[in-house]
């Protein structure tokens, strides 16, 4: 079984997160990629994610254009988090749970 699912993604400058991630110069933190990854394993899905083994590549910034990319096939479940240019921004594995 190999199958793919992409789902649009953009953090708004005035999510509540960013006022700590860095003042200033504002980035996404990871945790609320993490989060949108798991919603959308669950829209996809509908299980929620029980874990990830994340690296983090490049920053998402506010209002920035990005893609969730999740592949399933019979090694596991892998994810990417694409800048709407294609560079690669986090990119990792998630388990699934019920």
């Amino acid at each position: 079984m190999n199958a793919q699912h992409q789902t649009a993604l953009r953090i708004e400058a005035s999510h509540p997160a960013l006022a700590g991630h860095f003042p200033g110069n504002p980035v996404v933190p990871g945790v609320v990629l993490l989060e949108r990854v798991a919603a959308a394993w669950k829209a996809w899905r509908g299980t929620r994610a029980s874990q990830f083994d994340a690296k983090f590549v490049h920053p998402l910034l506010p209002d920035e254009d990005a893609v969730i990319e999740l592949r399933e096939d019979a090694a596991g479940v892998r994810f990417s988090v694409l800048r709407a240019d294609g560079t690669t921004l986090v990119r990792g594995t998630l388990g699934a749970g019920s």
